[in-house]
């Protein structure tokens, strides 16, 4: 379960979570979301922050409404976020990480790759 913080709105925090998951193929595509009900009895939040939380998900195509039916996984959506989160990482935290090497005088032989 995640722990809320300051930083930014609680929709937004399990927005990224629920995305996480996506991500990870929980639920795979196609399949239904968990209810807004369950959502919010698991994670202990007001239903309409999760109302919110979903609606950004649809917002971003990675989800779709079905009347009467509930939330679904769209077909693509995981590609969709492993696109989006690379980017993310090669445009701003890969940046961040190599200065940082570069400050500690890390070089790429000092890094054990073989330990992951």
């Amino acid at each position: 379960m995640p722990t809320w913080n300051n930083d930014s709105p609680i929709y937004r925090q399990l927005a990224g979570h629920l995305a996480g998951q996506l991500l990870e193929g929980d639920p795979p595509e196609g399949e239904a979301m968990p209810s807004v009900r369950t959502l919010a009895s698991q994670y202990v939040i007001n239903p309409l922050t999760v109302t919110r939380a979903l609606q950004s998900l649809v917002d971003e195509g990675l989800v779709e409404s079905r009347r009467g039916l509930g939330m679904y996984v769209q077909p693509g959506a995981r590609r969709r976020l492993l696109q989006a989160e690379r980017s993310r990482f090669l445009n701003e935290e890969w940046p961040q990480l190599v200065a940082k090497l570069r400050r500690l005088g890390i070089k790429p032989e000092d890094l054990n790759w073989e330990a992951q």
